[in-house]
């Protein structure tokens, strides 16, 4: 059945142009499935043209502030609107690094130890102490990171002291800084996809062309790799997959996300967080994963928007 199906993307985060990839790709599949499709930026408008748009779904693509902290999903509650994608809970404590991993360790879920530092306003010299000190506790390499937000924007590994100003600096230009201990080993992403029950992808391993798997190694073609299934024993790739599907039900997490993980020399893999609005870019991580799994990229478009509709009980049209 051909629906009308409203794309959202944009907004103010630093994500923007990666949502607006995605958007395009999104609307793209869901075309050659014959739905109408109308792209909508995050803005003062997406209210009206929501509640006015006689919408049957509404497919969320906002990288960062506002699809990923809730906000989007909270308009489409208000509206009444079906939406793919986690909840507005689910999402917001998937975008808070801090509270993710504090609900990890509470499920005995491994995760990096870590600290906060404060992005207030502040002089280097009250900046170094406090740095130095969490380098202290938790070692070098450090790992320093917005608190909120992805697509590892803002995100450093210091290797020495001389590191922790700056490094500071990239990460509180994006709010409250988070500092977690560096955790050697295969960087490894898992796609959740589906409910009752959640379903794991293929592993997939990433390889970087770059010193760090950055912004640019992430969406610039040929600075990077994707290894599928992950170049680990079976027994480690079922490791990754277990501990992805506790730490996306933990969060409360449904239709999709993608779960990045480290595992050490030791076999164990450590979670570092859960995004519940993956990429859905040419180069992105999760279609690469359903494509290895059998599943088009317009299938997984399909069914994202088939859940959502059948959640609301809502009929099309």
């Amino acid at each position: 059945m051909s629906m009308r199906i409203a794309v959202v993307c944009g907004g103010p985060s630093a994500e923007v142009e990666v949502s607006r990839n995605s958007a395009a790709q999104v609307a793209a599949a869901l075309r050659s499935r014959g739905h109408r499709c109308t792209t909508l930026e995050v803005d003062a408008e997406l209210w009206p043209a929501l509640e006015a748009g006689g919408f049957d779904c509404v497919f969320i693509a906002v990288h960062g502030r506002f699809g990923e902290d809730g906000t989007v999903q909270g308009v489409c509650e208000l509206l009444g609107l079906p939406y793919t994608g986690s909840g507005l809970l689910a999402t917001a404590l998937c975008f808070d690094k801090v509270a993710a991993k504090r609900l990890f360790a509470a499920e005995g879920i491994a995760t990096p130890a870590w600290r906060t530092v404060s992005a207030a306003p502040a002089s280097a010299d009250e900046i170094g102490p406090a740095m130095a000190g969490v380098a202290a506790e938790l070692g070098y390499p450090l790992v320093v990171k917005p608190r909120h937000g992805g697509s590892t924007i803002g995100l450093s590994i210091v290797r020495e002291a001389d590191g922790l100003v700056r490094a500071w600096e990239n990460a509180a230009a994006h709010g409250e800084v988070l500092c977690e201990r560096f955790v050697a080993g295969i960087e490894v992403t898992v796609g959740i996809l589906g409910d009752n029950p959640p379903r794991a992808l293929p592993t997939l391993e990433i390889v970087s062309e770059r010193p760090l798997y950055d912004y640019a190694a992430k969406y610039t073609a040929g600075q990077s790799h994707h290894v599928i299934p992950a170049r680990l024993p079976e027994e480690g790739r079922r490791a990754c997959s277990y501990v992805a599907l506790r730490a996306h039900v933990a969060l409360g997490c449904r239709d999709l996300s993608r779960v990045d993980v480290i595992v050490d020399g030791g076999g164990v893999p450590w979670v570092l967080e859960v995004n519940a609005v993956p990429g859905l870019t040419e180069l992105s991580l999760f279609p690469d994963a359903a494509r290895a799994a059998g599943i088009a990229f317009p299938e997984v478009c399909q069914g994202l928007v088939d859940a959502a509709v059948a959640r609301s009980g809502r009929l099309p049209g």
